[in-house]
């Protein structure tokens, strides 16, 4: 699996022009996955991302997590993360997941969270829909990581 996570002051997604979901200070998560991501890629990656300290303290050093903040995460699937560029210039996509193996990977990565975090803090986009995604980056604050190269 993979996942970017931007630190937001707020974030949305629109689905056909109508705010489907939208959050305050958090994180935005955009979640790729491949076929040979499993539970041990999703609480790997979960408990990471909760413990991530990546929003600042009173003196301004990034030292504490969503937990500290009691922020809110808003995942959106994003099947491109594994685009591979390497020949030509159209994006193969043949390394992310079916939606028959992503749909219940994506499913159990927000359920984790959840549980994690508390009830009513992580909110969705739609798997597979044409979705808006807006943003406010605090920091800027991007972080990419690979459940399959954790360093």
């Amino acid at each position: 699996m993979r996942v970017v996570i931007q630190r937001v002051s707020k974030a949305s997604v629109s689905i056909n022009g109508q705010v489907h979901a939208s959050i305050g200070q958090g994180y935005l998560l955009l979640v790729g996955m491949e076929e040979s991501d499993a539970k041990e890629d999703i609480d790997w990656l979960t408990k990471k991302i909760v413990q991530l300290r990546i929003f600042s303290d009173e003196a301004g050093l990034m030292n504490q997590s969503i937990v500290d903040k009691h922020g809110n995460i808003l995942v959106i699937s994003q099947f491109t993360l594994f685009a591979q560029v390497k020949k030509g210039n159209r994006p193969s996509l043949i390394r992310a997941a079916r939606h028959e193996t992503a749909i219940p990977l994506y499913e159990s990565f927000c359920s984790e969270l959840e549980t994690l975090l508390g009830s009513g803090r992580i909110k969705q986009g739609v798997f597979g829909a044409d979705m808006q995604v807006s943003l406010i980056n605090d920091g800027p604050v991007t972080i990419w990581i690979d459940s399959k190269n954790r360093e």
